[in-house]
């Protein structure tokens, strides 16, 4: 990396390998409720498929941040697309569901190994100057993802089954190894990092990963079961729900890497928290088709904004040899908060029904705001602290 230039072939491709590597985890994850109920399980179980593939995810993050920080970012990298690539087929194969329970946990091992590597190798290509827009650029990937996957993976389970769809997943992930065998990634310095548990998780990165933790809650909520709701109150389809809510998230993503850059986080900080609470009210109080939609666009904006200014935050102030574990930090409050507020949704969805759910699941939104504006924001992490004190 050198000067200011974002855009070269690593970034390229490191980009198109995270598009896959969503694609293959957003199509599943819209649908894996409708496959859990197609084994005989029910909502409260598809919520603790969600928990459990987060749960696995989250415990070995940060053993796969240490052993990034040691240099090895291809072999483990390689590892989890391997993962993504068998998961689906054992989707396939295994249609058991203590056996789906099983795979999925594997999954969520797979998407651990495989986005921190993503996530800590392109923060290697950006340039420091150019840091929030690039990590913008490199999240346009999943919002591209979130507007292509729950709608294809849908659209491929009821007109072709489920084979169909878990064999485009595996296809995903083996067109991003053929991505990966096509980078020429700088040899890094390859160290013995000593395992000390309490270097697993950067504090850096902990402002900016509570905040963004507390706010997936109502994400995890949204992912997991719009779908179902939408079906079940004859509302317009969960694929364009999801197709609206993506083309927010890539406008916002266009300009939001750049307002971080130049004014800090502070504003999508409380303006998406604000859109995804007035989101979750509408849907929970006055479900209909335009406040279904209008609630799309909402939730578009407030994941579009909030979540790359809050990880470009968490990695910042990383040096090189800490970056990542300054990810896996971050992308376990990411996953914890998905998978944790799909558990929470599924149990409130059984006793108290969708429109009490969206209500109730719409305070972590208020506590996400009360916890970046009492301690985030006030963290040398942040870009707004580091503005108004004069270090950037």
């Amino acid at each position: 990396m050198s000067g200011n230039k974002l855009w070269s072939k690593n970034f390229i491709l490191i980009i198109l390998i995270n598009f896959l590597v969503f694609m293959n985890h957003l199509m599943i994850l819209a649908t894996f409720p409708f496959y859990i109920e197609k084994l005989g399980g029910s909502e409260a179980m598809a919520g603790l498929a969600a928990a459990l593939f987060s749960i696995v995810a989250v415990l070995c993050r940060p053993f796969i941040g240490w052993m990034l920080n040691s240099g090895k970012r291809r072999v483990i990298l390689v590892i989890g697309l391997l993962g993504m690539l068998l998961m689906p087929i054992g989707y396939l194969l295994l249609s058991v569901l203590y056996l789906a329970f099983i795979c999925r946990m594997l999954h969520g091992a797979a998407l651990a190994f495989s986005n921190t590597s993503t996530a800590t190798i392109a923060t290697d290509t950006i340039p420091r100057s150019r840091f929030a827009e690039g990590m913008g650029m490199f999240g346009l990937a999943t919002a591209l993802a979130t507007a292509c996957a729950p709608a294809l993976g849908l659209a491929l389970m009821d007109r072709l089954g489920f084979g169909a769809l878990f064999l485009v997943g595996a296809g995903c992930a083996a067109l991003s190894l053929v991505f990966l065998a096509l980078m020429k990634l700088p040899k890094a310095e390859e160290k013995k990092v000593p395992l000390r548990f309490r270097d697993l998780l950067d504090k850096d990165a902990l402002p900016a990963s509570v905040t963004a933790l507390v706010f997936m809650f109502t994400y995890g909520a949204l992912e997991n079961f719009t779908a179902k709701f939408a079906a079940e109150q004859g509302l317009p389809s969960g694929g364009l729900f999801f197709t609206i809510m993506a083309i927010v998230i890539l406008l916002t993503r266009l300009v939001a890497g750049k307002v971080t850059d130049k004014h800090g986080e502070s504003f999508f900080a409380y303006s998406c928290n604000l859109a995804m609470l007035a989101a979750f009210l509408l849907m929970g109080l006055v479900p209909n088709a335009f406040t279904y939609l209008l609630a799309a666009v909402l939730s578009g904006f407030g994941f579009g904004g909030l979540e790359p200014a809050l990880q470009s935050m968490a990695v910042a102030i990383a040096p090189s040899e800490r970056r990542g574990s300054a990810n896996s930090t971050f992308l376990c409050a990411y996953d914890i908060g998905i998978g944790v507020g799909g558990g929470i949704a599924g149990s409130l969805i059984s006793g108290l029904g969708y429109g009490k759910m969206f209500v109730l699941m719409s305070a972590f939104n208020i506590l996400a705001v009360l916890i970046y504006h009492v301690w985030a924001r006030r963290h040398p992490s942040s870009f707004s602290y580091r503005r108004r004190h004069g270090l950037l």
